[in-house]
């Protein structure tokens, strides 16, 4: 492999591992044999009680294999992608390797240079509106990977989700081994830790939007937490869905591509998200929302969408601590 093609693999690693994942677990790890790259998920990060199944894990994973697939298109190749590739080693997720030297992407570019500033908002949202014709690009950008996304239009609707956020929020800050387990991904202030949710990346006293959509309880007790935006975050933004036909593993894959390109779209254009996902891990209440508000369809991820001025910054691991070279 040359000098060149050796870089272009490595940056394409390096931009998979901004990635966003559940509570910042970043649960993958990369083989690299040539130029052939291995997405693997790593059991180790899995959340054992929030997310017995790995759905969420994967969905995380699917947004890396997506840094992976726009950065080989933003530096000229076009990316041969094989999903689950060998039913006998199920941790293989997906290999890639850069096909074709291409034009670079314009379109792609746009999405790659989004990768490392992108963030996730755990808090309102200013009262900016969301441009409507911008919804419509973000919903495109889904529909083009396989997967749904609905923005909720309706006030009945969105006061349901958050219902049923605060809900599984209330019932799983009950259960003393899930809170540990939250806890365990909680970064105190000063951390030198290259996962898990940092202290300042949330409020230490979030401000009540309506309809409120409870958030996860990572200060636990603690006076930690960021004072950052405390007057502007009143909004719950653009409530929406995002939604697959199936709920197989490769659909929980392509949920993730279909999640991390809406979100750097979504980025590009100045715009943040707020995940909630307490309802979904709950299979009754996830089942309830499949078959209430999501027309058969199994929901993948419940967002928010809004404008914030937050400009916290995101820790990863270095690529060293998740690379396997031969």
């Amino acid at each position: 492999m040359t000098e060149k093609m050796a870089s272009v693999v490595r940056r394409a690693v390096r931009a998979a591992t901004w990635a966003p994942s559940v509570h910042n677990t970043q649960p993958w790890s990369f083989g690299v044999d040539g130029d052939e790259i291995a997405l693997r998920a790593d059991s180790d990060r899995r959340l054992r009680l929030c997310d017995p199944s790995g759905r969420e894990s994967l969905i995380s994973c699917g947004a890396a294999l997506m840094n992976v697939r726009l950065a080989l298109r933003a530096l000229g190749y076009e990316p041969r992608v094989r999903v689950l590739p060998d039913p006998d080693r199920p941790a293989l997720l997906a290999t890639v390797r850069p096909g074709v030297a291409m034009m670079a992407d314009v379109e792609a570019r746009l999405l790659y240079g989004e990768v490392e500033r992108r963030r996730t908002h755990r808090a309102g949202f200013t009262r900016l509106p969301v441009p409507e014709p911008l919804l419509e690009v973000l919903v495109a950008e889904a529909g083009g990977e396989g997967a749904r996304l609905t923005p909720v239009r309706s006030e009945v609707a969105v006061r349901v989700l958050a219902a049923v956020t605060c809900a599984a929020q209330d019932v799983q800050s009950q259960d003393r081994l899930l809170s540990l387990e939250v806890v365990r991904w909680a970064r105190p202030p000063g951390s030198s830790r290259g996962d898990g949710v940092p202290a300042e990346g949330y409020p230490r006293v979030p401000r009540r939007t309506r309809p409120h959509f409870a958030q996860r309880d990572y200060a636990h007790g603690h006076p930690w937490g960021s004072d950052a935006d405390q007057f502007l975050s009143v909004s719950t933004g653009v409530v929406a869905v995002l939604t697959t036909k199936g709920d197989s593993r490769q659909d929980w894959i392509m949920a993730g591509q279909a999640l991390q390109r809406v979100l750097l779209r979504a980025s590009a254009h100045g715009l943040s998200a707020a995940f909630h996902t307490q309802a979904l891990e709950m299979f009754h209440l996830r089942e309830f929302l499949r078959q209430e508000l999501c027309s058969q369809e199994y929901p993948q991820m419940i967002m928010r969408l809004g404008i914030t001025f937050d400009d916290s910054g995101g820790v990863r691991r270095p690529v060293t601590e998740v690379l396997e070279e031969r």
